[in-house]
C-alpha cells in the first residue's frame, strides 16, 4: 500500500542523502482528488509539494514548472518527482471504476484518460467525426492527453483488458514526456533528483490505495542509478 512505498522510498533516499529538511518534493499527478492520497502521504515526510501535473497526470507544467521547481530545491538539497497516471478498481474487481465518498454511481477512474481512450477507439475504429474542436482553449489539458495518447491505438486494441493496459500506455507516455522535461532542465538540479514513477491504484472509501512502480532513479550529474529493486511491492495491478 500506499505506506509501504513511503516508508521504502524514504529509507532508500535518506542512504542517498535525502532528508526532510534538505529535499523538496514535486508530483505530477491527476488532478483527481483521489490522487491527492499519495500526495499527502509524501507530504507527511518532505512537506509541502511542488505541482507539475495535470489532468491524467501528465507533466503539464511543463519547461517552466520544471524550471521554477529546480531553482526552489534546497541550494546544498535535492528533489523528488512522484509522477504517473492512476487507475480505479472497483469493489467487484472491475479496472477503471471506482466508488466514491457521497457518490451513489460507481464513476470512471480515471474519467480524463478513459475519454482520451474513447476517443482514440473511435479514431482506430474509423468512426471519429470530424471536428475542429480537437484543441478548444476552455479543454486544452484533454486535448493534449487525447493526442499524446495516439501511438497506443493497436497496442490499447489488441490488449484482452483495454482499462487494464490503459494506465501502462499512459505512464509510457508521461515517462517520456517527463524525462524530456528534465533532461532540459538538468543544469538547474542540484546535489541529485529522484525520479519515482509508476501507476497509482485507488479503491473505494474503505479500502486502502496501492502504487504500482514503474522507475524509481536517482540522478546525479552525468549518472542515473535504478532503486527500483529496493521498493519491494507487488509489480502488477
Amino acid at each position: 500500500n500506499n505506506q509501504d512505498l513511503v516508508v521504502n522510498v524514504v529509507n532508500y533516499l535518506s542512504e542517498k542523502g535525502f532528508t526532510r529538511t534538505n529535499t523538496l518534493l514535486a508530483t505530477s499527478l491527476c488532478c483527481d482528488e483521489l490522487a491527492r492520497q499519495l500526495q499527502n502521504d509524501f507530504n507527511g515526510v518532505y512537506g509541502s509539494n511542488f505541482n507539475l501535473g495535470g489532468l491524467a497526470g501528465f507533466p503539464f507544467a511543463g519547461d517552466t514548472g520544471f524550471f521554477n521547481f529546480a531553482l526552489h530545491t534546497p541550494d546544498d538539497g535535492y528533489g523528488i518527482i512522484v509522477y504517473g497516471p492512476h487507475v480505479g478498481i472497483a469493489s467487484d474487481g472491475t479496472v477503471g471504476k471506482v466508488e466514491r465518498a457521497g457518490v451513489d454511481i460507481v464513476d470512471d477512474c480515471c474519467a480524463s484518460a478513459i475519454a482520451a481512450s474513447n476517443y482514440l477507439k473511435r479514431i482506430t475504429d474509423g468512426n471519429a467525426e470530424i471536428t475542429p474542436d480537437i484543441q478548444a482553449f476552455t479543454d486544452r489539458q484533454q486535448g493534449a492527453v487525447q493526442e499524446l495518447i495516439l501511438p497506443h491505438g493497436n497496442r490499447l486494441s489488441a490488449a484482452d483488458d483495454r482499462m487494464a493496459e490503459l494506465p501502462y500506455a499512459l505512464f509510457d507516455s508521461q515517462d517520456l514526456l517527463l524525462r524530456k522535461i528534465v533532461k532540459r532542465g538538468s543544469s538547474g538540479i542540484k546535489k541529485g533528483l529522484a525520479l519515482l514513477g509508476g501507476i497509482q491504484i485507488n479503491t473505494g472509501p474503505d479500502t486502502l490505495d496501492y502504487f504500482h512502480p514503474l522507475k524509481f532513479d536517482l540522478i546525479s550529474g552525468d549518472s542515473t542509478e535504478s532503486g527500483l529493486e529496493h521498493l519491494k511491492l507487488r509489480r502488477d495491478l
